[in-house]
């Protein structure tokens, strides 16, 4: 096939998560083995929509949080307290039992500065780690594989895996991104096709433009398809447990047969979509929420029956929460601040420490908004020091304060 030909056909070959970018060489399957990085995995989870944080953790002693949402407030004798302030939303009933068993820690209060109510910008923001006023071309788990492209002294796409058909901002880096994949076998047999093999088989390393890029790409990709696949199919352990049959389920269920066949994957990505409850709210946010929470209990069963629940960490957010006051249509406008859940066996504290910081200011507000008090990169700062072992000021950009979370 003409280079001309192949660019032109590019475009269909990303539609099928195939062209992934990457600077450097495909290496063989048994170079990719090697893993300096260590055994911790961070599961990231992403609430897309912005979800409700004031209905998911709430206020329950507070008597502004039930004047101000007279219609959707969760009545007292509802909540699952977790403290004397504040407690579960009834829909997040599986998450209270991995609470109980001392599995999740809540951190409240989590923002930024200058927080922008749009969600794509929000999103944004999050992903890149960037301020408000910054804008990244690389994300936040990109720039940690290309730390992990440093360290090892080469790159492989599959350390970072999102469970989806697209790539989102936060897994693309400067040397290398991460893979998007929904099941290893079929990126695999994506992969066998005839003309794609021929062309992942031609490297061109003396090419700098367009053509040369993609062929890299190509040739990275197809190496990782197969590395997954072979260690997935070679694994003889499955998931035990019952994982519920939505779209989260599916995919946590996927992240934990990744797991489970011993790759050298130390971050995936999921999201879960359908929390911008503008109208009729109720009903919409705990069918979310229980399906949020079914998913990520089967999975700490999975990860329990395995021994890996001291090595893997569940981290939730949402790119922004919502305002404290219900709108007309039985619903919640865009707001600021929010929860972030932390769900494993690494976590530290007493039970009393297990909910971060303090309930959020009812009687502080920002024109009617949370005040945040938590920047959400001292968050990922201490995850990418503390539980992947890499240098946070050098992804993030700056120094941010670490946190007691593990």
């Amino acid at each position: 096939m003409k280079r001309r030909e192949f660019l032109k056909q590019s475009a269909l070959t990303t539609a099928g998560t195939m062209m992934i970018p990457s600077f450097l060489k495909a290496y063989e399957l048994d170079q990719m083995n090697v893993d300096p990085t260590g055994s911790k995995i961070l599961v990231v989870v992403q609430l897309s929509g912005g979800n409700d944080g004031l209905n998911t953790v709430i206020p329950f002693r507070n008597d502004i949080y039930y004047r101000e949402r007279p219609t959707l407030a969760i009545a007292r004798e509802k909540v699952l307290a977790l403290n004397d302030e504040v407690g579960f939303n009834p829909a997040l009933e599986s998450l209270k039992a991995l609470y109980d068993d001392g599995l999740v820690k809540v951190i409240n209060n989590v923002g930024y500065p200058n927080p922008d109510r749009s969600h794509f910008r929000s999103m944004d923001i999050w992903q890149t780690a960037s301020s408000s006023d910054q804008y990244l071309k690389t994300g936040w788990v990109g720039r940690y594989l290309d730390a992990t492209c440093l360290e090892a002294g080469g790159c492989a796409q599959h350390r970072a895996i999102e469970v989806d058909d697209t790539l989102s901002l936060s897994m693309k880096g400067n040397m290398v991104n991460g893979l998007a994949l929904l099941n290893p076998k079929k990126i695999y047999n994506q992969t066998r096709d005839g003309m794609i093999k021929e062309l992942a088989d031609n490297r061109y390393p003396e090419m700098q433009n367009n053509a040369g890029y993609l062929y890299k790409t190509l040739a990275e990709t197809v190496s990782s398809a197969a590395y997954l696949y072979d260690k997935s199919a070679k694994s003889v352990r499955r998931t035990i447990g019952v994982y519920p049959a939505h779209e989260l389920g599916k995919r946590l269920k996927t992240v934990s047969e990744l797991i489970q066949s011993d790759t050298t994957t130390r971050v995936y990505y999921v999201s879960i979509s359908g929390f911008d409850t503008h109208v009729n709210q109720t009903g919409q946010q705990e069918r979310l929420l229980r399906q949020y929470a079914e998913a990520v209990k089967a999975f700490m069963g999975d990860m329990k029956s395995t021994n890996r629940q001291n090595d893997v960490l569940v981290m939730t957010f949402s790119e922004f929460g919502r305002r404290v006051k219900e709108n007309a249509s039985n619903g919640t406008d865009h707001g600021t601040a929010n929860s972030v859940f932390l769900v494993g066996g690494g976590l530290s504290g007493t039970r009393s420490e297990r909910v971060y910081d303090q309930a959020p200011d009812l009687h502080n507000l920002d024109m009617g908004d949370l005040k945040f008090t938590i920047d959400f990169r001292s968050i990922y700062a201490t995850l990418l020091e503390d539980w992947l072992a890499t240098d946070d000021v050098a992804i993030l950009g700056k120094k941010f304060p670490k946190l007691s979370l593990l």
